[in-house]
């Protein structure tokens, strides 16, 4: 008996000293942007701010484009989303389900340009978007983005797929449904936490990229956040509350997306579907 409370003492100890390591970061965050610049740069830190001050918020509002910034960063990775799935979910069907010559190499394929490193395609794209006359715009990222997400929600949607049992889409063929209507009446919302969570992912990979960014968009008004974030930084002293307060603002969208869809990533939609 005692070596079981002494297990759940460590096991629980454990835990309490991952989530510290987990959380002090954000918490360091949170407190940085709080701080006075003197506080900040002094030679003792301090785990709190002795005078709390938004000044730094303040100064991101409203002397800087960080908001219209953020707006055009939400614009540009909810569309991007919601394309890639459009594009990628019944491509991944087709590989996780369908039998056809090649099926192997096609899937292989889309693990590799997965895999391909995104600084190699950074002229090709750029002079494929000039060509278009997408520059300084937004609809310039929009194309830009899908070649990196509509390969990885490709692949991870396959083993998500998969997972369905066929029998029950044989059972609503045999009622009369047709191809697509399976795919998209029994299959999709039985996959849907995988689709959600992938979805958000991609949010997540269009809504912080700079890189792509900084190559294509130079206008103020079209600028994304990471941009606007990384023109705080001159000189040999950064500002941190600043920088701290723009991760923070930043980071609110993407939580709030995880917490409205914390409903839907749950597993167990398929249990019971299947009898024997």
């Amino acid at each position: 008996m005692k070596k079981k409370t002494m297990s759940k003492i460590l096991e629980r100890f454990f835990i309490v000293i991952c989530l510290v390591t987990a959380l002090f970061p954000i918490y360091w965050m949170m407190n940085t942007s709080f701080k006075t610049d003197y506080e900040i740069y002094s030679k003792t830190p301090t785990l709190y701010p002795h005078r709390f001050s938004l000044e730094a918020y303040a100064y991101l509002i409203r002397e800087t484009n960080f908001v219209n910034s953020m707006k055009n960063s939400v614009v540009i990775a909810g569309m991007v989303s919601i394309f890639s799935i459009l594009i990628a979910y019944p491509a991944a069907y087709t590989l996780a389900r369908l039998k056809f010559r090649g099926r192997k190499i096609f899937s292989k394929t889309i693990l590799f340009m997965y895999l391909l490193p995104t600084s190699v395609l950074y002229i090709p794209l750029y002079l494929f978007v000039s060509k278009l006359h997408l520059t300084n715009t937004i609809w310039g990222l929009a194309v830009i983005y899908p070649t990196f997400t509509l390969p990885y929600i490709a692949w991870i949607l396959i083993p998500h797929i998969a997972s369905v049992p066929a029998e029950m889409e044989e059972a609503a063929e045999v009622d009369g449904c047709t191809k697509l209507q399976t795919m998209y009446r029994i299959v999709f919302p039985l996959a849907l936490p995988g689709i959600v969570s992938t979805t958000i992912f991609t949010f997540a990979m269009c809504w912080g990229e700079y890189l792509y960014a900084l190559v294509n968009l130079t206008s103020k008004e079209v600028q994304t956040f990471p941009i606007v974030i990384s023109g705080l930084i001159f000189g040999d002293m950064p500002p941190w509350n600043q920088l701290m307060a723009a991760a923070v603002l930043a980071g609110i969208p993407v939580i709030l997306i995880y917490i409205l869809a914390s409903g839907v990533l749950t597993g167990g939609r398929t249990a019971g579907g299947v009898k024997g």
